[in-house]
């Protein structure tokens, strides 16, 4: 069985942004409000699978702005670099293995 997550990015009623995150298979969810929570979460979820995540989905609903998914980019950036040089290993994304 293959372990997927939804992560769809979100806005509250007061324009903040937030990382919906489901486990699609016991479909627990989680609201994470910064990029740190969303990694604590997905860390704590992909415990019940021995840390082996198939894939994450992701999408963001239609009201996001611009400049919030921007902001979000960066800070995805950002937390994908410090890893990459905690672990020593370039991150590459799904399907993308660097060999085309």
């Amino acid at each position: 069985m293959a372990i997927i997550f939804e992560a769809t990015i979100k806005v509250d009623d007061n324009k903040n942004w937030y990382i919906e995150l489901v486990d699609t298979v016991d479909s627990r969810v989680e609201k994470c409000v910064s990029i740190e929570e969303f990694e604590s979460k997905m860390e704590e979820l992909g415990e019940d699978y021995g840390g082996n995540i198939d894939e994450v989905k992701w999408s963001k609903d239609e009201d996001v702005a611009p400049h919030l998914m921007d902001e979000i980019r960066m800070k995805m950036a950002e937390a994908k670099a410090k890893l990459e040089e905690k672990t020593g290993e370039e991150l590459t994304p799904a399907g993308n293995h660097g060999d085309d």
